[in-house]
């Protein structure tokens, strides 16, 4: 399969199974568009009126060249691999602890219910904590490092039990041989240099959520009773940023319906001077308000070129920012179980809520359907991780014929199911957004390779 777009001036050409991509001229990029249906004689003869006979004859020596060499029209090779691949032993290797299911704010498209998951108002204890990080422990494997997040809610609600769970994760380390990358994610509320200077210590990331220029972070991301939650958080996050070298942590936004021109928002950040940077679409139902809708689409391809191009000016002016899905390593990447697989839900990667229920990730915590037991018994349904386990690109109809596939993974697992009712399907905004971004990022990086 070959993928073909062309990107601020760009003519770019991926070999999907082989992940090759190649930069091409105009003849070249009209030749690969009809290399596979048709002759040679064909192609000449459609072309003559643009280009020279001996300049077609030349691109299709060229592309035939990339052909035999396995870097142009290759074979899917993944698929054979599946079946072994649905066999494979997993570990658990990854916990998001909910520490708070409480919150502070009352952020408009939270999926949380300010915090609350579809239940009730709950903090977890450091038993349940320590006895999540135990199962960690038991279920890892020969696995060395394991990764924690705390989340929410608002986990800085919670915040000496985040550092004792901290502290006896580090006793456990050198009891087991383990290694533990702990992350946090906050909404910068209870944000102190208390917690900036343990964060520093201990935290491999730290998710700071911020949605952009004042009058959006506002709108959607109030104090209970309205009031905006910007002024009060900035001054912390740039603060934050820059103890932490401006690495290993990220300012996190989403956009809306409301604020379609979200470059604006990266570019404000940017300018705030946050280094690392992620917006992403709301994902809510069509009967929100806020919702990204079909028909916003267009707007919404054409404000990530503008954001791409923008980037590759501030590269040229030294002036870098990272934009989270825009980073893309074309080189090395993921292993093929990530490819095929993605991020692991509900076999390696778990949610916790703070009475100690274990569900496939945060996004379905609340949903007695994916209750897959406890810290306490471990997991009980084990068909239903058998479920995730067999949940792959290949498995995933639209995603057969995806250029994207090997990039995205399949996407989201949650998404797929709260759209079509099926961790098999597919949210299809985000995968026409997820394409876009994929282009972009590839864009960006042959921008780099030849300036």
């Amino acid at each position: 399969m070959v993928h073909q777009y062309k990107n601020n001036g760009y003519n770019i050409v991926l070999d999907v199974n082989s992940g090759a991509i190649h930069v091409v001229d105009d003849i070249c990029y009209d030749v690969v568009a009809m290399y596979e249906t048709h002759t040679r004689d064909e192609i000449v003869e459609a072309l003559a009126s643009s280009y020279e006979r001996q300049e077609i004859e030349e691109a299709l020596h060229e592309i035939q060249v990339l052909a035999d060499s396995g870097e142009l029209f290759t074979e899917d090779t993944y698929e054979g691999y599946i079946a072994d691949f649905k066999k494979r032993p997993t570990v658990v290797k990854a916990l998001c602890l909910h520490l708070a299911h409480d919150c502070n704010l009352a952020c408009r498209y939270c999926f949380a219910e300010e915090g609350e998951y579809h239940g009730r108002r709950a903090l977890m204890s450091f038993e349940v904590g320590k006895k999540a990080l135990d199962f960690l422990i038991a279920n890892s494997g020969s696995r060395r490092n394991l990764e924690v997040d705390f989340f929410g809610g608002e986990p800085l609600m919670n915040w000496q039990v985040v550092k004792d769970l901290v502290a006896y994760g580090r006793e456990q380390e050198k009891i087991h041989d383990k290694n533990f990358r702990f992350t946090l994610t906050t909404n910068g509320v209870l944000l102190d240099d208390e917690v900036m200077e343990f964060c520093n210590r201990e935290m491999a990331n730290v998710v700071l959520s911020i949605d952009g220029r004042k009058e959006v972070h506002d709108r959607m991301r109030p104090f209970r009773k309205g009031a905006g939650s910007y002024d009060l958080i900035v001054p912390k996050f740039q603060k934050f940023a820059e103890s932490r070298n401006q690495d290993k942590y990220y300012v996190r936004g989403t956009f809306t319906h409301y604020n379609l021109d979200f470059s604006e928002d990266v570019l404000h950040l940017a300018d705030l001077g946050f280094k690392q940077i992620s917006v992403e679409p709301v994902v809510a139902p069509p009967s929100e308000d806020y919702a990204i809708r079909e028909e916003d689409l267009p707007k919404l391809f054409e404000e990530y070129d503008r954001l791409a191009k923008e980037m590759a000016e501030r590269h040229k002016n030294g002036n870098d920012f990272n934009f989270f899905h825009f980073m893309i390593d074309l080189e090395g990447g993921p292993c093929v179980a990530k490819r095929l697989s993605g991020c692991g839900s509900g076999t390696e990667y778990l949610a916790v809520t703070p009475w100690g229920d274990l569900y496939p990730c945060h996004q379905f915590v609340g949903n007695e359907a994916f209750l897959l037991g406890n810290v306490d018994e471990g997991i009980k349904e084990q068909d239903t991780v058998d479920e995730f386990k067999c949940c792959n690109v290949y498995a995933k109809e639209k995603c057969r014929s995806c250029f994207a596939r090997f990039y995205c993974s399949g996407g989201c697992a949650a998404n797929a199911y709260n759209f079509t009712g099926d961790i098999c399907g597919a949210y299809d905004i985000g995968c026409e957004l997820q394409k876009k971004r994929i282009e972009c990022a590839i864009m960006l990086k042959a921008a780099e390779s030849l300036t």
